[in-house]
């Protein structure tokens, strides 16, 4: 007998906005210490795991089968900084983390920092923070969250004798050393978790607040430059950026204002070297510069007549970052929405391009702490390339490999295919798709794909490697990312074009996307499946509204589905610096605009396809009472093909379970799910 969905009772509230009457029968569902709330979310998840019941076993082979890809006991790649090499490492049958250094010499005797897995005993949840080493070596400074719920908090260990230092902070979002060794500046938060504040802290002594944010808008981090020589205090929006700096070594001096904050002006800072002493590099797009422009001024002297400028603004190139060094510095630039690094020599300016051959490909800088070096080490993998450290010796331009995530098992990367095709949007915009497949896969439409998308704060969707992915593959299941509006694939205006009013593009570029699989024989509707996290769940809610036949299923994890009564309540946490992103539904026409896709408010008697919706209670950012009232209502007035799964994590926050086997669990879940709705279309194994 087919276990039945818990019905959730009606509570009717109604809310009047701009002379809007609105009706939410699900209100009540925000009462997180309600013992009904917990009674229904408990339901929800007895009638998930009912549902699965018959899969447990597939569930469980197909955790171990993720699981024996992975070397358990593994280390990451030793970097320096000052006297000592730090790396982390984990041991097989632990959940977490081991942070670890050795002093002056990789062969010297190991030193363990801080066991994760020590200081989660008791807690079914961990996430470190902050990490961050004195100079000197001595002090440890870090954050832990126990919750999900991001709330950090601050201690410093004594790495000479192990002790825990009395010194306690909570609600720590930042951290920073100054140059004597003794003084903390960290930031704190408010009662939204917006970061707010700066405080100076010096070891066994209280703090004193030094700057304090009244900007809703703005949240704060602090931060010091690669070269140790200053302290910067960022206030950022969404939009606009206003950093403060002063001398690493004189926490006590004025902190002087890099350039005053003004609406559409985001900027970047480091400290380096020219020809004339010490400058600053900013990268900047005031001016309506939006994809970014390079330039340079003495530290002493910060005004824009004195700017020299590097690299110009270009329409088609990003530049989406710069690290300085002693000799040189590194941009990272998107162009048609794949990065590559332009190395620069401080001295003579001369650069050169570093770029890598695969179609479709992610690139980030690993550890790069010494001002004071000739090499960049950076981070490169692609959909069927693992997760590879390499270092780049940057006079003799050689990378030179350090570490390939071992995936074990006899992993074939010429057994996948990759490539990068383009859909056509309804206003004929070019929407960039990166795709995985086994090499045989046929383009005859019958292949189940997963479809999956972001869309949103500018973030590129990265086109990574993943091992436990290749249990999709080797069943013959292909896997694509839709990089759609509202992401940074393409540049700041394709961030621009896909949020506030026009956020809509996001939702249609992915429809696009989703019908240019099918049309090209990638795929076929009745075996694609669209999945987005966060963000990304808002989506595919939206998608869902707009074309429920554009997929067989859908998986939504931690979904902000509930756009406008959260975008309404200025106490939640991200709310207020979010109008930038999504609107003020306080402003009539952003209310309208906003109405017109919210997953929540546009919820219909519609064939939705087969779903699975994620949640955790302790999350911050979506509150798990979003999800919990977009189930209970598509229960009560849709036509789902069957009644939606909801599964509740009552112990993690937005990223679900912190230990690594525990998460594991979590995808293999998923995996089942997906798998077996395509069961009669997957190739035999």
């Amino acid at each position: 007998m087919q276990p039945s969905p818990p019905v959730a009772k009606r509570v009717p509230t109604t809310d009047i906005v701009h002379g809007d009457v609105r009706h939410d029968d699900y209100h009540w569902m925000r009462q997180k210490d309600d013992p009904e709330v917990t009674a229904y979310l408990t339901a929800e998840n007895a009638y998930t795991d009912a549902v699965m019941k018959p899969t447990e076993a597939f569930q469980e082979s197909l955790y171990a089968e993720m699981l024996a890809r992975i070397k358990e006991d593994d280390q990451t790649v030793p970097y320096r900084r000052g006297a000592h090499f730090y790396y982390s490492r984990t041991e097989k049958g632990k959940q977490y983390s081991i942070l670890c250094r050795k002093a002056g010499s990789l062969d010297a005797p190991e030193q363990v920092m801080l066991d994760l897995n020590q200081l989660a005993e008791g807690h079914p949840f961990l996430a470190l923070g902050a990490a961050s080493v004195s100079d000197d070596g001595r002090w440890l400074a870090y954050t832990t969250d126990l919750t999900g719920f991001r709330e950090y908090t601050l201690q410093v260990k004594d790495l000479d004798t192990g002790a825990l230092l009395p010194d306690r902070v909570e609600k720590v979002s930042a951290v920073a050393w100054a140059a004597d060794n003794q003084t903390l500046l960290y930031v704190t938060e408010d009662a939204a978790k917006r970061p707010y504040r700066l405080q100076r802290h010096r070891l066994g002594a209280a703090a004193d607040l030094l700057y304090e944010e009244t900007d809703a808008l703005f949240r704060l981090h602090v931060g010091r430059s690669r070269s140790l020589a200053y302290l910067f205090l960022i206030s950022g929006s969404f939009t606009s950026t206003e950093i403060r700096y002063c001398p690493a070594t004189d926490t006590g001096a004025a902190w002087r204002t890099i350039l005053t904050r003004e609406k559409d002006h985001e900027y970047q800072i480091d400290h380096g070297r020219g020809a004339g002493g010490d400058v600053f590099y900013i990268r900047t797009n005031g001016g309506c510069r939006r994809n970014f422009r390079l330039v340079v001024a003495p530290v002493d002297d910060l005004r824009p007549e004195r700017w020299r400028e590097l690299i110009p603004h270009r329409d088609d190139v990003m530049l989406e970052d710069v690290e300085v060094f002693g000799r040189h510095y590194v941009v990272q630039e998107r162009e048609e929405g794949l990065i590559r690094l332009r190395i620069t020599d401080v001295e003579s300016g001369g650069h050169h391009h570093v770029q890598f051959p695969e179609p479709t490909y992610d690139l980030d800088s690993d550890a790069n702490a010494e001002f004071e070096t000739g090499a960049y080490r950076l981070r490169y993998q692609s959909l069927i390339t693992p997760a590879s450290v390499f270092d780049y010796d940057i006079a003799g331009r050689r990378l030179q490999l350090l570490k390939q995530a071992p995936v074990l098992g006899g992993y074939d990367p010429a057994r996948y295919r990759s490539e990068r095709v383009f859909a056509t949007a309804t206003d004929g915009t070019r929407i960039p798709i990166s795709l995985v497949r086994r090499a045989d896969t046929r383009q005859d439409c019958s292949s189940p794909m997963l479809l999956a998308g972001y869309g949103a704060y500018g973030f590129p969707y990265p086109a990574g490697f993943s091992s436990s992915r290749l249990s999709l593959l080797d069943r013959g299941v292909s896997v694509a990312i839709a990089h759609i509006r509202g992401g940074g694939e393409m540049g700041k205006r394709w961030h621009d074009d896909g949020r506030m009013m026009h956020k809509r593009n996001t939702f249609t570029d992915f429809i696009a996307a989703a019908d240019f699989l099918v049309k090209n024989g990638y795929t076929a509707v009745d075996r694609l499946i669209v999945e987005g996290g966060s963000a990304g769940g808002l989506l595919i809610g939206a998608v869902l509204n707009m074309r429920p036949d554009c997929a067989g299923a859908a998986v939504l994890r931690v979904p902000f589905v509930d756009v406008i009564n959260t975008m309404l309540d200025e106490s939640l946490p991200l709310t207020v610096g979010e109008f930038e992103e999504w609107g003020n539904p306080k402003v009539p026409e952003q209310y309208a605009y906003m109405k017109t896709y919210c997953p929540y408010t546009n919820l219909d008697a519609r064939p939705y396809p087969v779903l699975l919706v994620k949640t955790s209670l302790n999350d911050s950012q979506v509150m798990y009472w979003e999800p919990a009232k977009y189930v209970a209502r598509m229960r009560a007035i849709g036509r789902a093909v069957t009644p939606p799964l909801f599964k509740i994590n009552m112990d993690a926050g937005h990223g679900g379970a912190s230990g690594r086997y525990d998460y594991l669990r979590e995808i293999a879940f998923d995996y089942v799910f997906m798998l077996t709705h395509l069961a009669s279309f997957l190739a035999p194994r």
